[in-house]
């Protein structure tokens, strides 16, 4: 199955910086990214790194996960209409960790088997301020098991929001969506108690009723209510060190059917403290520690009424340094880091005990590494390793450990013209997924008309390792037709081979076995599948000539799976191919800037439901003063009936909302 994706996203526009003064000088390719450990912009990382900011997100007006990363080459969200349940697809990966989601250093791991989406996270857009996308295992420094990718949120924090003449300063945002009469409301404040000290809070409230799709049809139960908080304070106790503590959370409460009710309480604490010696060579050392905590209640009041519960903390803690010297004439960046995650899961089902799909146990992952980036007039080399171990414990214990390695090359072959920001790069990497607990130890069986069958454990499955082969090319041009327009190009083929990749097949129960005895026709066990291949193509570029705005980006992805027997199938988890077309231009200097999005989506293979649909979106921002702002976006504007396009999951039940209607405004006071 085959998927490509094109997109000219406005990410190249630099919209007004929300109750600040519009500019549009510096491209998102160009701002330094946070899953960099040596502080490189996306655009000088050899690897696939895209970057959306808080000003796109308020461009976008942004309602979820689907918002965030509208656009974006390479990612896809299945989310079932509800906020809170949202799961990332990066390279046509998903699914148990295999994309890392960490918000401020704590990482979001829950994960429930059932038959909603498994992986739920819920991040309000209005407290992020910027989101850092890194496809493939290249980010081997953010932990164990993101052999798809790491989604990275940061948000927001004093010296976002205050400007540098302001000890205080409050924002109040109001929203109202049409369809579904959606409300959101929002509050900033901060406060800088001296030039060491600041504080930050935010809280959002929103209040959506069910949308109707593009045949006017209402969803049922895609209503929901959450209520979102965020503090965020910062202290700098020396010139050249920063502790900075964290709380984020929120309360989501959402109906998947008449009878079934959800609510997700989500807490997460973070701490960071930086040092640097005065002229940042030596000591550049970071430590991150965090506990997320999430709390999910499911109420069931049909014929079979009760409550189940299913809550995670995660701990977990991180440390690095990097050093800066030289050798010669050769440059040196050398980090060495580590990193430890705890996950303690508890599943309590409406009958009594664990929950047998979702079974209580806890999950230790902890890992070491060096790397190295070298640095030689045009050529430019990063090479590092990555020791992780993992240890399972539910009914029984698993374990197991490996070193994954990772090297790019660089080269800069021309020193002047226009090829002069030309880098071309090769690498090579690998990731290493444990499985989880549910994939490990899940029990119990299931129910249909005619036929059941049972879940069958499995503590030897085998953790998954990702390989993956990029060659790509990074491109920056300033002044191509005018004095302050910019070109900035990201481009890369990669091959990514997973060994040992965990699916879950169901096969007929044979007699005498442990599922023909407990009464059921069929079984069903996570297992090791021989291996899944997944290849592509994909560019990000971004035009910005002041007046207007444009630009591109393209994916196409393959993928199958074979089992032992050399049987390959498609990888249900491929996305659709689709086609994004984005641009406009800013009048009355930059204060005011239209624009629109059209995309094609074809529908996956092997997709019983999903059918090929376009999409088109308008937009419109005006700040006529630095503490005004007003926003209009007009999405699905031809009230199209769709649904999500990942083979797998394109059920026909959730279609996606129709015609919608945007508007909202913020105002600042600051002094």
């Amino acid at each position: 199955m085959a998927t490509l994706a094109l997109s000219m996203t406005a990410m190249a526009q630099e919209a007004p910086i929300v109750m600040s003064e519009p500019s549009g000088d510096v491209t998102l390719l160009d701002r330094i990214t946070v899953v960099s450990r040596t502080g490189e912009s996306a655009l000088e990382t050899m690897a696939s790194v895209s970057q959306i900011s808080g000003e796109e997100l308020e461009r976008r007006m942004a309602t979820n996960a689907n918002d965030i990363f509208f656009g974006v080459p390479g990612i896809k969200v299945y989310s079932d209409g509800r906020p809170a349940v949202s799961n990332i697809n990066i390279r046509g990966l998903q699914d148990a960790g295999r994309v890392s989601v960490i918000i401020d250093g704590a990482r979001q791991n829950f994960h429930k088997a059932g038959h909603d989406v498994s992986r739920m996270f819920w991040l309000d857009p209005l407290l992020v301020e910027q989101v850092d996308v890194i496809r493939g295992p290249s980010a081997n420094t953010f932990g164990s098991g993101a052999i798809g990718g790491v989604v990275y949120f940061e948000t927001k924090k004093p010296d976002d929001f205050l400007r540098d003449d302001e000890n205080y300063a409050l924002s109040l945002t109001g929203r109202y969506e049409s369809n579904g009469s959606g409300w959101t409301t929002s509050a900033i404040g901060a406060y800088r108690f001296n030039d060491a000290a600041s504080i930050l809070g935010n809280i959002v409230w929103r209040d959506y009723g069910d949308y109707k799709d593009g045949d006017g049809t209402r969803v049922d139960n895609s209503g929901f209510d959450v209520l979102s908080g965020h503090l965020k304070g910062t202290v700098r106790p020396t010139e050249n060190s920063e502790l900075t503590l964290g709380w984020t959370g929120s309360r989501d409460e959402w109906s998947s059917t008449e009878t079934r009710d959800y609510q997700l309480d989500s807490d997460t604490f973070t701490g960071e403290f930086k040092i640097s010696d005065a002229e940042e060579k030596w000591l550049n050392l970071n430590v991150k520690a965090a506990v997320n905590n999430i709390d999910l209640t499911q109420t069931d009041t049909g014929s079979r009424p009760g409550t189940s519960g299913y809550d995670l903390r995660t701990t977990s803690f991180d440390i690095w340094n990097t050093s800066r010297f030289d050798t010669g004439m050769i440059a040196h960046e050398l980090t060495v880091g580590g990193d430890w995650v705890y996950d303690d899961f508890a599943s309590s089902a409406a009958s009594g005990g664990s929950d047998s799909y979702n079974p209580t146990g806890t999950r230790r992952v902890w890992g070491a590494y060096v790397q190295d980036k070298l640095s030689y007039d045009w050529l430019e080399v990063v090479a590092g390793v990555r020791y992780d171990s993992y240890e399972l414990e539910a009914s029984e214990k698993s374990s197991g450990d490996r070193f994954s390695p990772r090297l790019s090359v660089g080269v800069s072959p021309f020193n002047e013209g226009l090829l002069s920001g030309l880098q071309i790069y090769g690498s090579y990497s690998e990731g290493y997924r444990a499985p989880n607990t549910s994939e490990a130890y899940i029990t119990g069986g299931h129910s249909f008309p005619g036929f059941s069958f049972a879940f069958l454990p499995n503590p030897d499955l085998r953790p998954e390792t990702g390989k993956t082969w990029e060659a790509g090319l990074n491109y920056k041009a300033d002044g191509l037709f005018n004095a302050e327009d910019t070109l900035r190009i990201k481009a890369a083929y990669f091959h990514n081979d997973i060994d040992d990749y965990i699916t879950i097949p169901t096969f007929p129960a044979i007699p005498g076995s442990e599922c023909a005895s407990l009464g059921h026709t069929m079984c069903a066990q996570y297992q090791n599948v021989y291996a899944a291949e997944i290849q592509g193509f994909e560019l990000e570029s971004r035009y910005d000539a002041g007046r207007y705005f444009a630009g591109l980006g393209i994916s196409i992805i393959d993928g199958h799976q074979t089992d032992r027997d050399g049987i390959s199938s498609d990888l249900t988890t491929i996305p659709s191919a689709s086609v994004t077309l984005d641009g406009g231009m800013r009048f009355l200097e930059r204060r005011l800037t239209l624009g629109g999005e059209v995309e094609f989506n074809k529908a996956p293979s092997g997709s019983t439901f999903a059918e090929d649909y376009t999409l088109v979106n308008l937009y419109a921002n005006y700040q006529p003063n630095e503490n005004l702002r007003f926003d209009f976006r007009v999405d699905n504007l031809f009230d199209k009936r769709y649904v999500l396009p990942i083979a797998d999951i394109s059920d026909g039940m959730h279609a996606q909302p129709g015609l919608t209607v945007k508007l909202g405004a913020t105002v600042r006071f600051g002094g």
